[in-house]
């Protein structure tokens, strides 16, 4: 968020957090640890406290330190563990960027962090994540490329992804380059109308020392897992094993995308891991993609989170249609409206279907120009 922010920046855990300070006055401006939801609350009900203060980890750092060299910024307390961090800006310049979290850490949630500050650059920008491609807590690299991209994409702007190396856990080791231009400025988007799902495709892949066999069994274990939902379309999930220049590491896992008549991509994905049947691994992509396209809603719920902050940038007035708001999407709200003069709204939607629990998203953006340009 660098992008909409001026001036200097407070990451605070909860034990370091200023007693009997108003969030409103504060200059420079406090994020607090314990400001985050620790789970879910009712409805209108405040959001229940962190009890542990929120502590950087690799990634996290990662992900500021290139913020920091793009924006040639000033970031103290930069450091695994801190509980204070404070960061000030500079101007967006662009260029070529390396972040690289020297572990499994996910190269998705550094391109999330990147992404929004490159577009607001006085030139554009390569940058060389390096991580891990295919992690768990995280969005995997084929969603990126599958889902978020031509999603994301309708903000008005576009961005090129060449994976060079896929990396798993624990060793990490992928590499992922993103070249991006930078933007005047971001039209709002309207992703209320689900329409009918037209075509089911995906990709199951092994790694390194795993067999071709694994892959195909869980894409046969999906393929039978929909089929009692959905019968009347072809699946086409494709088998691969990854190349090994072109891996590190043993992993596998699995996409499955749902497109819409209107354009909408939903899915669902998981990871195998060591003791974890490769059918057990399909079925749970399969449950994940059918949930999703259960609730009725326009976008998947790993989508949600990553769309507000564009949302919040952008010129105009975005509406999102989606299930039921997860945590991370509220999270990502309350910071989005911290930080910039976004204003967002979130109401239940008007179905004429009452097995659908949709909600609208809706965020009149501030309307960031980019005066490099």
């Amino acid at each position: 968020m660098a992008a909409t922010c001026h001036g200097k920046h407070r990451f605070l855990s909860q034990e370091t957090r200023p007693a009997g300070r108003h969030r409103g006055r504060a200059d420079p401006t406090s994020v607090h640890g314990a400001e985050l939801p620790a789970g879910p609350a009712a409805e209108g009900a405040p959001h229940p406290r962190r009890e542990e203060p929120a502590r950087p980890q690799p990634q996290h750092l990662s992900g500021l330190e290139i913020v920091r060299d793009l924006c040639e910024g000033n970031l103290e307390g930069g450091e695994i563990g801190s509980t204070e961090i404070t960061f000030t800006p500079g101007k967006i310049k662009g260029g070529t960027h390396i972040a690289d979290t020297k572990t499994a850490g996910s190269v998705c949630l550094l391109m999330q962090v990147a992404m929004p500050c490159v577009l607001f650059a006085a030139s554009p920008s390569e940058l060389h994540f390096k991580g891990g491609t295919n992690a768990e807590m995280a969005p995997q690299i084929d969603y990126t490329v599958m889902v978020f991209k031509p999603i994301v994409e309708k903000f008005n702007f576009t961005f090129n992804c060449d994976i060079k190396k896929r990396g798993y856990y624990p060793q990490g080791g992928g590499e992922v380059i993103v070249r991006m231009s930078p933007v005047k400025e971001l039209s709002p988007i309207d992703l209320t109308e689900r329409g009918a799902v037209t075509k089911i495709y995906g990709r199951a892949f092994v790694a390194g020392a795993l067999p071709i066999k694994l892959a195909k069994d869980m894409s046969a274990a999906a393929v039978r897992c929909i089929r009692k939902e959905i019968r009347d379309l072809y699946i086409n999930i494709q088998t691969v094993r990854e190349p090994d220049d072109q891996a590190f590491g043993t992993g596998s896992g699995i996409i499955i995308v749902a497109e819409t008549s209107t354009g909408c991509l939903l899915a669902g994905s998981s990871l195998g891991r060591r003791g974890k049947n490769s059918d057990r691994v399909g079925i749970e992509a399969a449950e994940i993609l059918l949930k999703n396209l259960k609730h009725g809603g326009a976008v998947d719920d790993s989508l949600q989170d990553q769309l507000i902050i564009f949302m919040a940038l952008a010129k105009g007035v975005s509406r999102v249609k989606s299930g039921p708001v997860t945590l991370h999407t509220q999270t990502a709200i309350h910071f989005a409206e911290q930080l910039t003069k976004a204003k967002f709204t979130v109401t239940k939607s008007e179905e004429e279907d009452p097995s659908k629990d949709t909600y609208i998203i809706e965020c009149q953006g501030m309307g960031m120009i980019n005066s490099n340009l």
